[in-house]
């Protein structure tokens, strides 16, 4: 595959995982949040689970103990990730949504400065200023002005970079990423599913109206882009991913323009230009910064 070739698969993922929260936000039209996270997640293990069976036979290593932990503890940042973004697109924009979620790409590093203590690149502090920034922007420079729902995002995306984080640490160890992910894919099901069952109404009829968004999120966001993912980030480089994953926000924002009619003020559009620019500075000046590096 060459480079181009990997480059426009990557642009495919991050216009999936666009197109996905405009279903995640028209889903709730007919059904309630947590019992969209259970069916989201349980078509999404059942998409995974051939593939981590032939994973399992060719594993040099047994899970043990601690990498039941780790899968558990991944599972449960992933649930809290998905139900606070879930919940938070009752009460804000897909636009806003998209772009505010990109911030776990600011929170990793500082995950790393403040609980793994590691040194950060000095580009993560002016990039969560600008990020904060941005977020100021997106509330018309009224902070009041910020939705629940919008807050609600900011805690998601810190919950997706506590996700990241346990993830990188729990492949590491195990070599096995599809295993990871069906069972971070089925703790989430079963968290969402306990409390569905106990404060939304189910009902067969709602879960057939929300049926294509549970499919297209379950199938090809959680599933289809990811492997998409995998496969071109083996032909470029780093920071050319960094920039065409990151467009997930901008897909998300087009598409809830032209498919819901979302629009918002100058000042919300510059506050989006700069997350995004937060997000892609963050991402790519390190790996530029490692290349430079002369060799030892």
């Amino acid at each position: 595959m060459t480079r181009i070739q990997a480059n426009i698969l990557l642009l495919l993922a991050a216009a999936i995982w666009g197109g996905g929260f405009v279903a995640q936000s028209t889903a709730m039209k007919a059904i309630g949040p947590f019992c969209f996270i259970a069916l989201r997640f349980a078509v999404a293990t059942l998409a995974v689970l051939p593939f981590v069976l032939l994973e399992a036979r060719k594993a040099d290593e047994k899970t043990s103990a601690r990498h039941a932990k780790l899968y558990v503890l991944t599972g449960l940042a992933l649930f809290s990730g998905a139900a606070t973004q879930q919940i938070g697109l009752q009460t804000t924009t897909v636009t806003n949504s998209s772009f505010i979620t990109g911030l776990y790409v600011v929170f990793v590093p500082l995950i790393a400065v403040f609980f793994l203590r590691r040194a950060p690149h000095w580009i993560i502090w002016p990039g969560a200023v600008m990020a904060l920034a941005g977020i100021y922007l997106l509330s018309g420079g009224h902070l009041s002005a910020l939705t629940s729902g919008d807050l609600l995002t900011v805690v998601c995306a810190f919950f997706w970079a506590i996700q990241i984080t346990l993830a990188g640490t729990t492949v590491s160890e195990t070599g096995r990423p599809l295993t990871l992910a069906a069972t971070q894919f089925s703790v989430t099901t079963v968290c969402a599913l306990a409390i569905a069952a106990a404060v939304e109404p189910i009902s067969l009829s709602a879960i057939w109206a929300a049926a294509p968004e549970i499919l297209y999120v379950g199938i090809f966001s959680s599933g289809l882009a990811f492997v998409l993912q995998v496969i071109a980030q083996r032909y470029t480089t780093p920071s050319q991913a960094a920039i065409f994953l990151s467009s997930e926000a901008l897909f998300g924002a087009s598409l809830a323009a032209l498919i819901l009619g979302e629009s918002m003020p100058t000042t919300g559009y510059t506050g989006c230009a700069l997350m995004f620019t937060a997000v892609l500075v963050v991402e790519i000046v390190p790996g530029f910064a490692r290349r430079r590096m002369p060799a030892a």
